[in-house]
């Protein structure tokens, strides 16, 4: 038994010099997934992900954008998840679903963009409603979304909806769903049109800053992943229905958040939070090390 468990130790162990490594590096230039069990390691912005699988480049319903970032990848309940959400998108009118950045092969921080999208469970699906689905990989890499936020970031735009509203709602009523990010003015826009008898679903609609020209899905920790790190709810339940469509929403539209004032300058620098793209391979849980080696 100990000469077992020094075994495996020794198998999750940094191998020297690389453990210094910055992470995003490292994991930037795997080309492949790992050829393990699939499991989510970590946390959603500072994790790696075993097992991941691509998400075809092409389906019926479905076309991966920005094909030359080699990031559609995930764990394979995202990319169940998303093939099963392009499919409701053809029910509410759309010819199904473009596909922007999920994950790296193998997971982990990257070297441009996203500080999450680490463990194979988030991904970003374009607010532009696909013309074709038949696009070549040089189209795709021309084309771009289409902004939902005004300029302002007060309201929404005429390119937003009845159809991205349902959307929506159908992806965050999935249960595999554990939150999808936003623009502030979609949430607003959403939270004034949605059912008064139904309006569960919209606690998992979050408000955040960058989102205005898609929506960011990210999925709960599979059952048995026993590595993966869920986040805590930060909408109480007890709060108008637990919907997040209160007081606090509007804040992110105010001139408080909007144009804050400058900050008084301090005698002490502030030492600047270490982010995704400052991660060595030491950073990152010690299974990380394994799917990087892995074959």
């Amino acid at each position: 038994m100990i000469a077992r468990i020094v075994m495996i130790a020794a198998l999750f162990a940094p191998v020297p010099g690389v453990a210094e490594q910055l992470a995003n590096k490292l994991f930037g230039a795997t080309k492949a997934p790992s050829q393990q069990e699939a499991a989510p390691i970590g946390t959603y912005a500072k994790g790696c992900a075993a097992g991941n699988v691509e998400l075809p480049e092409s389906g019926p319903t479905w076309q991966a954008m920005r094909l030359s970032r080699n990031r559609n990848y995930g764990q394979p309940v995202l990319v169940q998840y998303l093939e099963d959400l392009s499919v409701k998108a053809t029910q509410i009118g759309w010819k199904g679903l473009y596909i922007g950045d999920m994950g790296q092969p193998r997971g982990g921080p990257m070297t441009s963009g996203h500080a999450s999208h680490q463990i194979g469970l988030d991904a970003d699906i374009w607010m532009l409603p696909p013309t074709s689905l038949t696009l070549s990989r040089a189209e795709r890499e021309k084309i771009s979304s289409i902004p939902v936020r005004s300029a302002d970031q007060r309201s929404v735009t005429k390119n937003w909806t009845p159809q991205h509203a349902a959307l929506l709602q159908a992806a965050a009523s999935d249960p595999r769903i554990e939150r999808i990010f936003v623009a502030a003015a979609v949430k607003i826009a959403m939270c004034k049109t949605a059912k008064p008898a139904d309006k569960s679903w919209l606690q998992k609609i979050r408000p955040i800053y960058g989102h205005d020209t898609h929506f960011h899905v990210r999925l709960k920790c599979p059952a048995g992943a026993s590595q993966c790190q869920t986040q805590t709810p930060t909408v109480s339940q007890l709060s108008k229905g637990g919907n997040g469509c209160d007081e606090t929403l509007q804040w992110w539209v105010s001139e408080a958040y909007l144009n804050p004032p400058k900050p008084k300058p301090s005698a002490k620098p502030v030492p600047r939070k270490k982010g995704a793209r400052d991660y060595t391979l030491a950073d990152l849980p010690a299974q990380c090390a394994a799917v990087l080696s892995s074959r």
